[in-house]
C-alpha cells in the first residue's frame, strides 16, 4: 500500500528506494528546485509553495489540508505530493483509485489518528486517479479532511468538476498542472543520464535519439524516463565487456535512434516538431482536408499522432480548416471541430485520436467554400485602405442624453416590423454602400444562402 512509508524531514533522498527501483522513481525530485515546469504553481507565497516549503507551523495551518491536482500524466502530481510530505517530516502514504477501496482508506486514516494521538508525525495521504473512486468512496474521505487526521492530496487526469464530488472539491485547493514543455522533459532526461541516482554517465544519448525520445514522450516525464531506461538497458547489455583496445578502458555505449525505437517498439517517423517536417506535414494535412481527400488527411493525422504532436495543435488546425475551407457550405463542420477541440482537452490521448479522426473526416468530406474567408479579408483590406466613413445617423446609439438632439436614430426602421424581417435602409457607411464582400458559392448549404441573400439584397437596396 505504501510507496514510501517513512519520510525524512530534510527531503534529501527517497526513503526505501534503491538502485532496483525504476529510473522514474529514482529520479523523482528531492527539492522544489528539481521540479520541472509548474512555475505558475510554485511561485513565492503561492499556496502550493507554502505546502511544499512551510516556513512555520502557523503558515501551514493557513493552507487547506485537502489538495486536488488535475493534470496530464507525467507532469509531477506524485512528486509534488511527496514533497509536501518530506518538506515537513510527515509520512507519505499512497493509494491507487484503481486498486484501493473504502477499507484501505479507513485503515490509513485510523493509523494516522493513532500516530497523532501518540505524538507521531502527520500523514500525507496521496490518492492517485481519485476519479476512479465512486461518490461513496470519495465521501468517505470527508471526515479525515475536516478533522485534519490526514493531509489529503488527490490526483486526477480528468476534469475535477465532473470526476470529484462537490463536497470534497469544495473543501480542497484545486491545482491545475500544465503539460511539461519539450525543454522541461529534455532537462529531466539529461539529468537522468548524468545523475548518480540515474544512469551515472554510463551511457551517452545521441542527439537524434534524444529528439525522437522527446517526441514519443509527449510531455510525459515518466514515459520519457521509462523509454530512456529501457534503451539504456539494451545498449549496456550489448556493450558488456567491450573495450576500446588502446588503454583498456570501457567504451561508453551510445543510445542511438535504433535503440530508442527498439525500446518502445515504434518505428521512427520522419517528422520534426521544430523543423521543416513539422510544417510540411501540417501543411499537407490542411491541404488534404481542403482537397476533400479524407484518406490522405487521415494519413497525415496518423503521422502527427505517432510522432507525439500535441493533440491541441492538431485540433486547432481542424477548427481553422472548418472555418476557412468549409465555411457556410456546411456550418456544422465548425461545430464539430470546436466540440472536438473541447473533447480532446477533456479526454487526452490516446482516446483523443478517435475524436480528432471524426472531426477530420467531417471537414474533409464536407462541401467546400472559402467565401466567408475571402469576404472578411476583402472587408479588412478596405478598412486598412481608409474606406470607413461615419456610421449612418439612423444607426447610431440613442441610449444617452443628447442623442435625440443630434438626431441619432431618427428614421431607423426596426427589421422585425418589416415584411420578411428585412428593413430597406442603408447600413454601411456612404463610401461603402455599394460594397459586396460576401459571394456565396453554389455548394452545400451555401446554395440556399445564395438564393436567400439575393432576395435580401434586392430588398435592402430597392430604393438605391
Amino acid at each position: 500500500m505504501d510507496l514510501f512509508d517513512a519520510a525524512t524531514s530534510t527531503g534529501e533522498g527517497l526513503p526505501g528506494i534503491g538502485s532496483h527501483a525504476p529510473l522514474a522513481v529514482r529520479m523523482r525530485p528531492r527539492t522544489v528546485g528539481e521540479v520541472a515546469g509548474q512555475v505558475h504553481l510554485l511561485g513565492p507565497g503561492s499556496p502550493l509553495r507554502r505546502l511544499v516549503e512551510p516556513a512555520e507551523e502557523s503558515s501551514r495551518r493557513a493552507v487547506p489540508t485537502s489538495v486536488v491536482m488535475w493534470g496530464p500524466p507525467g507532469t509531477g502530481k506524485t512528486t509534488l505530493a511527496y514533497l509536501i510530505a518530506t518538506s515537513s517530516g510527515r509520512r507519505f502514504v499512497e493509494l491507487s483509485g484503481v486498486t484501493s477501496g473504502v477499507k484501505d482508506v479507513r485503515a490509513v486514516v485510523e493509523d494516522a489518528r493513532r500516530r497523532l494521538a501518540t505524538g507521531g508525525p502527520e500523514t500525507v495521504l496521496f490518492i492517485d486517479e481519485v476519479h476512479r473512486f465512486s461518490s461513496t468512496q470519495q465521501d468517505a474521505l470527508l471526515p479525515s479532511v475536516e478533522n485534519r487526521w490526514v493531509t489529503l492530496v488527490a490526483a486526477t487526469t480528468e476534469n475535477p468538476s465532473f470526476s470529484v464530488t462537490g463536497p470534497l472539491l469544495s473543501r480542497s485547493l484545486l491545482l491545475t498542472l500544465q503539460p511539461l514543455s519539450t525543454e522541461d522533459v529534455r532537462a529531466l532526461v539529461r539529468r537522468a543520464v548524468a545523475d548518480e541516482r540515474g544512469l551515472e554517465g554510463t551511457v551517452r544519448l545521441a542527439d537524434d535519439a534524444e529528439e525522437h525520445l522527446l517526441r514519443l514522450a509527449g510531455g510525459d516525464a515518466r514515459r520519457a524516463l521509462t523509454i530512456l531506461e529501457a534503451a539504456a538497458a539494451s545498449v549496456l547489455e550489448a556493450a558488456a565487456g567491450v573495450h576500446d583496445g588502446t588503454d583498456g578502458s570501457a567504451v561508453v555505449p551510445v543510445i542511438d535512434l535504433p535503440a530508442v525505437e527498439r525500446a518502445v517498439d515504434v518505428a521512427a517517423v520522419r517528422y520534426d516538431r521544430a523543423g521543416d517536417q513539422h510544417y510540411d506535414v501540417a501543411s499537407a494535412f490542411i491541404k488534404s482536408m481542403r482537397g476533400s481527400d479524407v484518406d490522405a488527411a487521415l494519413h497525415y493525422l496518423a503521422r502527427m499522432i505517432v510522432a507525439g504532436e500535441d493533440p491541441r495543435f492538431i485540433a486547432r488546425r481542424v477548427i481553422i480548416a472548418a472555418a476557412e475551407e468549409v465555411g457556410m457550405a456546411d456550418p456544422s463542420a465548425l461545430r464539430t471541430a470546436v466540440a472536438a477541440a473541447q473533447a480532446v482537452a477533456l479526454i487526452g490521448m490516446p482516446e483523443a485520436r478517435l475524436i480528432l479522426a471524426e472531426a477530420v473526416v467531417h471537414v474533409a468530406t464536407a462541401p467546400k467554400s472559402n467565401a466567408s474567408y475571402l469576404a472578411i479579408d476583402a472587408a479588412i483590406a478596405d478598412v486598412r485602405a481608409g474606406k470607413a466613413g461615419p456610421v449612418p445617423a439612423h444607426l447610431r446609439d440613442t441610449h444617452y442624453a443628447g442623442a435625440e438632439v443630434l438626431e441619432h436614430g431618427e428614421g431607423y426602421r426596426y427589421a422585425h416590423d418589416e415584411p420578411h424581417g428585412v428593413a430597406a435602409q442603408q447600413y454601411a457607411p456612404d463610401e461603402l454602400s455599394d460594397a459586396r464582400y460576401y459571394h456565396p458559392s453554389d455548394r452545400g448549404f451555401e446554395r440556399d444562402v445564395a438564393a436567400r441573400l439575393e432576395r435580401i439584397r434586392q430588398i435592402l437596396h430597392r430604393d438605391a
